[in-house]
C-alpha cells in the first residue's frame, strides 16, 4: 500500500497541529466546565478561553469589537444566520457566480419570503470584475455575498475592490472566508465588512464542529436570531437577550471546540499567515508547472500564481473522474471529485455536469506531496 498523502485541505485540514488536540484533551481531562453555567473556577477558566478565542479573531482579522464575535457551529450556520437573520420580504441580494451551497441554498429557502438575488458574473477561470457590480444594483439591493476564494478552483477575488463598492452604495458586505482564512490575510476594517463568515477546520487549522461570525455594529445590532434558547444571562425573562454575543449564542458552546480553536490560532501566530502563504505559493508552483507538462488532463481557474490559492482542479480528459481519484487513491493520493457543493461554480468554469477532481494544499504538504501526486497523475 503507498504511503497516504493528503491533498484534499479544502475540504478539512489534515493534520493539524498537535497542539490543537493536546489542548482539546486538556480541556475534557482536567476542566469540563460549561460556558456561562456556574459561578467557580473551572467556569472562570472556560470564559477566559471563550473570551481570548475572541481576541484572537479580532487580532487575526482586524476586527475591534469583541462582543461582535460570535462563535458558533460553523461556516454553514453562520451563513444561514446572516442571511435568514438580516434579510426581509422585498430585499435584493447580490452573489458572485462562483458561490458555495451555504449561500445559495440559503438564498433559495428566501425566495419563499419574497427576498431575490441576482448574480454577478465571473468570467471562464472564476474571476469578479468590481466594475461590474454597480449596473447590477437595484433601489432595493440590501447586500453583496462574495465567495473570496473558490472552493473548486482557488480563484481568489479582489475583496477590498469589492469593499470599496458596497461603501459607496451602503451595502452590507458579507464574505464567506471558508478557503482563504489562515491562508491569506483578510482585513474587516479596511475591506468594510459587515459580515465574515469562518470555519475553524479549513486554513484555520481548528477541528471541526465550530467556526466564528465577526459582525459590524450595524449588523449585529439589526440581526435576529436564527437560534433561541438558554444563554446563561438574564435567565430570568423568558425572551431573548439582545446583547452580543448572547444573542446569536443559545444553548450550550462546543467548548472542546474553543480550546482546540483558540490552541490552532496560537499556532498560526507563531508560525503569520504571511508565511503560510508564501510556502502555499511555492508548492502551487511546483504542482501548476508539473500539470502543464502533462497530456490528457486540463486545468480548470487560473493557470498562473495571479490571484489564486492552493486549491487545484483538474479535469482527466478521456476517462471518468471519479475513476481518476479512485485510481489516484490507490496509489496513496487523497483529492475530493465531483461537484464540491458548488453547481454554480461549476458552471461558470464550465465543469458542469461533469465534475473535476480537486487537489488542495495544507500548511504540512511537502514538496514530496507535490511531486508524488504530479507522478500518480502522470502514471494514470
Amino acid at each position: 500500500m503507498s504511503k497516504k498523502i493528503y491533498l484534499d485541505n479544502a475540504a478539512t485540514s489534515f493534520p493539524k497541529p498537535k497542539c490543537v488536540a493536546e489542548a482539546m484533551v486538556d480541556y475534557m481531562t482536567n476542566n469540563g466546565a460549561s460556558l456561562h453555567r456556574g459561578d467557580y473556577g473551572s467556569v472562570f477558566e472556560v470564559e477566559n478561553a471563550a473570551l481570548t478565542l475572541r481576541e484572537q479573531l479580532c487580532e487575526l482579522f482586524n476586527h475591534d469589537e469583541i462582543k461582535n464575535v460570535v462563535i458558533n457551529a460553523g461556516a454553514t450556520m453562520g451563513m444561514n444566520t446572516v442571511l435568514i437573520g438580516s434579510l426581509n420580504e422585498g430585499d435584493h441580494v447580490l452573489v458572485s457566480s462562483m458561490e458555495h451551497n451555504a449561500v445559495m441554498r440559503p438564498l433559495h429557502e428566501l425566495e419563499c419570503r419574497g427576498v431575490s438575488f441576482d448574480h454577478i458574473p465571473c468570467d471562464s477561470q472564476g474571476r469578479l470584475d468590481p466594475n461590474k457590480i454597480p449596473q447590477l444594483i437595484k433601489p432595493n439591493t440590501k447586500m453583496l455575498v462574495l465567495c473570496h476564494a473558490s472552493n473548486v478552483c482557488g480563484t481568489l477575488q479582489n475583496a477590498a475592490a469589492v469593499g470599496q463598492v458596497c461603501k459607496e452604495h451602503n451595502l452590507l458586505y458579507v464574505l464567506d472566508g471558508a478557503q482563504t482564512a489562515g491562508h491569506v490575510n483578510i482585513d474587516f476594517a479596511k475591506w468594510n465588512l459587515d459580515a465574515l463568515v469562518l470555519p475553524a477546520h479549513k486554513g484555520l487549522m481548528g477541528p471541526s464542529g465550530i467556526g466564528a461570525l465577526l459582525l459590524s455594529r450595524r449588523l449585529a445590532d439589526a440581526i435576529r436570531p436564527l437560534i433561541t434558547g438558554g444563554t446563561g444571562s438574564r435567565s430570568d425573562d423568558e425572551h431573548q437577550p439582545w446583547l452580543m454575543p448572547d444573542k446569536l449564542e443559545s444553548g450550550t458552546l462546543n467548548m472542546p471546540g474553543i480550546y482546540g480553536f483558540s490552541a490552532a490560532l496560537g499556532y498560526i501566530h507563531s508560525v503569520g499567515v504571511d508565511a503560510l502563504f508564501e510556502r502555499e505559493r511555492l508548492l502551487t508552483a511546483r504542482f501548476l508547472s508539473g500539470v502543464a507538462s502533462l497530456r490528457n488532463v486540463k486545468l480548470y481557474g487560473i493557470p498562473n500564481l495571479i490571484d489564486r490559492v492552493g486549491v487545484i482542479a483538474l479535469d482527466f480528459i478521456g476517462t471518468d473522474n471519479a475513476l481518476a481519484a479512485s485510481r489516484l487513491e490507490q496509489k496513496g493520493i487523497m483529492t475530493r471529485c465531483g461537484l464540491h457543493c458548488a453547481p454554480l461554480a461549476h458552471k461558470t468554469l464550465g465543469s458542469f455536469p461533469r465534475g473535476l477532481v480537486r487537489f488542495s494544499i495544507g500548511a504540512f504538504t511537502t514538496e514530496a506531496d507535490i511531486d508524488a501526486a504530479l507522478g500518480a497523475i502522470e502514471q494514470i
